[in-house]
């Protein structure tokens, strides 16, 4: 039977492209999602995403049965930004069938070309601050929060498709109970310097007032990684979203600014795993989940370093190497001993050398791909000759 791509329609085909992965990928690493959060993720006014950007969504179906599904989508704060017409497509999963893959990204290439957009790149789950990538290494190890994980023949289908590599993105393991052990002499000097010449001090983020700090954050934010690859801005809707969201999971150890007598000038976000909950309600909040959310700080014992950044006019002041020690110093007043820098774009060298100089090491690695959608559309990838970090051997 042929393959049938339909737009999601309705609420019976929400339903459908919701549980998919549920069916997929029963018994893997994979950890479901909580279905409530997954529904909201998905409905327009509950999802900032929508106030700047559009989308479609679609589902693959053969002989009635739903083997695949994908959205297509493009934000105007990122190509106004950036002052391109990159669109994007995401949320991707499918059958080991390489039709069912070709007619997907079909679907997606024809809605954004209809809406000018000159490329398509992901997956992002409508943005790279999302779940991104599709996992090429890895693969025996459960994914933290807002991490994808995939089966192995999902990279083999996308590249036979006609994908081409645009990035890679670098998830580290790094321990935290061991400070001196692990980290290299140069960091703790580093720190003192950011307190004692330049008189940088750390405070907590609060509860209640973690609307305002993230605020702070959002400055230093679309100021420190404007010039990632694919950065994307983050405006007043994504950071109320953030602030709802993140007391779900708040603790007040790993939420930190970094401030003089001035301004904040560095902002480091570490999130407790709630994935360890998540793997335990198996998406569901009845009947035990809300129990084992509501005992979440005996359960989770690791963590997903999700954001450190610096204004660009403080990082010579050793302030990220405050924030690094800070971390560690957290882990010996809790039960999480370990976690996972994430996120990190193979091409960000200061970045990957500073958790190296930390004891850490790549575990797992996520690849960004893109299709020129228009002729003399340039290659979002980096040139060959820029560098790309490679762990030691």
């Amino acid at each position: 039977m042929p393959v049938e791509i339909t737009p999601v329609r309705g609420r019976a085909d929400l339903r459908e492209f919701i549980d998919l992965p549920y069916r997929l990928h029963a018994g893997t690493p994979w950890i479901p999602p909580l279905k409530l959060e997954r529904y909201a993720f998905l409905t327009r006014p509950l999802n900032p995403f929508f106030k700047h950007g559009e989308a479609e969504f679609f589902l693959a179906r053969r002989d009635g049965r739903v083997v695949g599904r994908v959205s297509a989508q493009y934000d105007r704060n990122f190509n106004d930004f950036h002052s391109n017409r990159w669109g994007f497509f995401g949320m991707l999963e499918f059958t080991d069938d390489q039709a069912v893959v070709d007619a997907l990204l079909g679907a997606a290439e024809d809605w954004l070309r209809s809406r000018g957009r000159d490329r398509l790149i992901g997956p992002y789950d409508l943005t790279i601050n999302e779940e991104c990538g599709v996992l090429i290494e890895g693969f025996e190890i459960e994914p933290m929060i807002h991490q994808p994980w995939h089966p192995r023949y999902y990279q083999q289908r996308i590249e036979a498709a006609g994908l081409l590599k645009a990035m890679d993105v670098l998830h580290w393991n790094l321990r935290l109970d061991d400070r001196d052990g692990r980290m290299l002499p140069i960091l703790p000097r580093q720190a003192q310097r950011a307190r004692e010449r330049y008189g940088i001090r750390i405070r907590r983020m609060s509860f209640w007032g973690l609307g305002k700090d993230l605020e702070e954050f959002q400055k230093v934010y679309n100021a420190a990684w404007s010039r990632n690859w694919s950065f994307q801005p983050l405006d007043e809707h994504d950071i109320a979203d953030m602030a709802m969201l993140y007391r779900l999971v708040f603790d007040k150890r790993w939420f930190m600014l970094a401030e003089n007598d001035r301004e904040v000038v560095a902002a480091a976000i570490t999130i407790p795993d709630i994935n360890q909950v998540l793997k335990k309600m198996k998406g569901r909040l009845l009947p035990l989940g809300w129990w084992y959310y509501l005992n979440r700080k005996r359960i989770i014992d690791r963590c997903r370093v999700g954001f450190l950044g610096v204004l660009p006019e403080y990082q010579h002041t050793g302030v990220a190497a405050q924030l690094y020690l800070e971390n560690f110093d957290m882990a010996a007043q809790s039960r999480i001993k370990w976690g996972e820098p994430g996120w990190i774009l193979e091409t960000n060298h200061s970045m990957n050398r500073g958790l190296e100089a930390m004891g850490g090491r790549v575990v797992k690695r996520m690849r960004i791909y893109e299709r020129l959608l228009e002729e003399g559309a340039e290659p979002a990838a980096p040139p060959p000759e820029v560098r790309r970090y490679q762990p030691a051997a």
